[in-house]
């Protein structure tokens, strides 16, 4: 019996975690919302997460759309459908390749950084300071984060779809012999507003997963330096994994038919 009562073991200690987390996540929430409100902190974070993450996901985005485009029109070019480059590029960026990649990213650089502030801050009792001056820890660190990371990942992912289609443009029209009119003219016939919206919809619960991971690691965080080193990696590949499922559960919801 002692296999299952190893697996029985992992998948009670998983429902643990899954529970402390949502535990987690639902206290932070609720206190933050309740008041007071930290606006320096939420601007603080909302620049971190958004502006400074610009040039990573901008960059990751053209060069996204440029070996789309190129990759498409290579296949594409079997089937004599040449002229469906436009429409792939667009829509494959605004319903999944735009948000995902820019989750990834924002996982690698913001999700990275949040675990190791808080980690060192919960190490250094920085943490324990904050209650011992009235100062409710979730309320003034987590909540901001959350909150900036929920609202700031979708406009960094409609930064990114534009940039994106931009590249695939610059291919299409510099190296694939389209002309710009009718390059654009795909882009916008097939465009529809589902696939924006649904794809700003999955950038908003990125956003909130990733700051989450990190949080929640940095804030769990024991052992001093080597216990936050084990924090960050956890923060980034737990948020890269779950932005993988939940991009999976999204589109089983909103394009299955």
């Amino acid at each position: 019996m002692n296999p299952l009562r190893r697996i029985g073991a992992a998948v009670l200690d998983l429902c643990e975690q899954i529970g402390a987390i949502a535990s987690f996540a639902v206290i932070s929430l609720a206190r933050g919302f309740v008041g007071p409100w930290y606006p320096a902190q939420i601007l603080r974070q909302m620049i971190d997460i958004g502006f400074y993450s610009l040039p990573v996901v901008g960059l990751t985005a053209i060069f996204t759309g440029m070996v789309l485009a190129l990759q498409s029109y290579t296949g594409f070019a079997r089937f004599e459908a040449e002229s469906a480059v436009a429409t792939i590029v667009v829509v494959s960026l605004t319903r999944e390749l735009g948000p995902v990649l820019a989750g990834l990213m924002v996982a690698g650089r913001v999700g990275a950084a949040m675990a190791a502030e808080l980690g060192t801050m919960r190490v250094t009792e920085q943490i324990d300071a904050l209650t011992t001056l009235s100062t409710d820890p979730q309320r003034y660190l987590v909540f901001p984060r959350l909150l900036a990371g929920t609202l700031m990942l979708p406009l960094l992912v409609m930064v990114a779809d534009v940039i994106g289609v931009f590249g695939g443009f610059l291919v299409g029209t510099t190296k694939l012999g389209f002309s710009p009119y009718t390059y654009m003219d795909q882009t916008w016939q097939y465009l529809e507003a589902q696939d924006v919206l649904v794809g700003l919809a999955k950038a908003a619960v990125f956003g909130f997963v990733v700051t989450l991971m990190g949080c929640w690691q940095g804030y769990q965080s024991r052992g001093g330096a080597q216990g936050v080193g084990a924090a960050t990696t956890r923060a980034v590949v737990t948020g890269s994994i779950l932005i993988l499922v939940f991009d999976y559960i999204m589109t089983e919801i909103f394009f299955t038919r």
